[in-house]
């Protein structure tokens, strides 16, 4: 049993955190408002809103109840960047030319296929929540990480260029914010899985 200080400090990091985690999924919100107006991608990666797609989808299976039990903040915010991501690369389909549009179409078609199959395998051959978590969580690190990286995927643009204008500043700021809170939230009592990634 968590004391209730505990346990109120926690959800009081666990709302910052959302509100932090929200701030991080619109910081490219400026990126695609320009898409829009250029009616054109120019030479912007899509990997980050990939990789940020599957990082939600997997993180909204591990805080299900049958998964990792009372999570609901963390829930939340996981659905809500599943719907920001999925708005993100329609954007980008619809602004790419053919080619990239095929590519992104199949790595969206690969993930829903992973999170399914885990899904899946997690629901039909685990049958304790801890063990849902361990798996679950261990993959979500693993997308996490992969995600806080994703944006140096365009280092070598901004190395080349001298040029921070596809690697904007606000992503930096948020994602900074974001595991500082998430980590702190991953204390309060010491949850790995939270704390690891961030």
């Amino acid at each position: 049993m968590v004391p209730a200080k505990i346990e109120i400090a926690r959800n009081v990091a666990g709302v910052v955190g959302n509100i932090a985690s929200l701030s991080l999924y619109l910081s490219p919100a400026q990126i695609f408002i320009r898409i829009c107006k250029k009616r054109a991608v120019e030479h912007f990666s899509p990997t980050p809103y990939l990789v940020m797609l599957m990082n939600q989808m997997v993180w909204t299976l591990f805080a299900m109840p049958w998964v990792h039990p009372n999570s609901t903040l963390v829930l939340t915010i996981s659905a809500t960047g599943v719907i920001i991501a999925l708005f993100f690369v329609i954007l980008f389909l619809i602004y790419s030319d053919r080619k990239k549009r095929l590519k992104v179409g199949l790595v969206v078609l690969l993930e829903l296929i992973l999170v399914a199959v885990l899904t899946l395998v997690v629901l039909t051959l685990l049958h304790s929540a801890r063990r849902r978590s361990l798996a679950v969580g261990i993959i979500g690190n693993v997308s996490s990480i992969m995600m806080y990286a994703s944006p140096f995927s365009v280092m070598k643009r901004v190395i080349s260029t001298k040029s921070v204008e596809y690697m904007p500043f606000s992503l930096s700021l948020a994602s900074f914010a974001c595991g500082f809170v998430w980590t702190c939230y991953g204390l309060l009592p010491f949850d790995p899985f939270i704390c690891v990634s961030n």
